[in-house]
């Protein structure tokens, strides 16, 4: 059986999670902003609503999905690998896309 250290397994999970990276993106005036990105896959986005109406940031191919945000709320999303279109459920006219690698 072979034994690691309580450093080397910190060493490990630390390494993996050091590459991923939080992105932001805001939702107001009806607009994702911005509404094009590019990231890493496993990185994250956090929505944050400032519209006085509810929003959506649902993926189309269902690989995420924040649900209902109201004024000031934010969800964050982890982002697998490809492209991936989004809309507002609420306002299909609002749109952005994610590519990740």
């Amino acid at each position: 059986m072979r034994q690691f250290s309580i450093a080397a397994i910190i060493a490990i999970l630390s390494s993996s999670a050091a590459f991923a990276a939080d992105h932001a993106v805001q939702i107001t005036g009806f607009k994702f902003s911005p509404a094009s990105l590019s990231v890493a896959a496993g990185d994250t986005i956090t929505f944050t609503n400032m519209d006085g109406a509810p929003h959506t940031a649902t993926a189309n191919d269902g690989s995420f999905d924040t649900g209902r945000l109201n004024k000031g709320q934010s969800a964050t999303v982890t982002v697998e690998a490809g492209n991936h279109d989004y809309k507002c459920n609420f306002h299909p006219a609002m749109k952005g896309t994610v590519s990740a690698e």
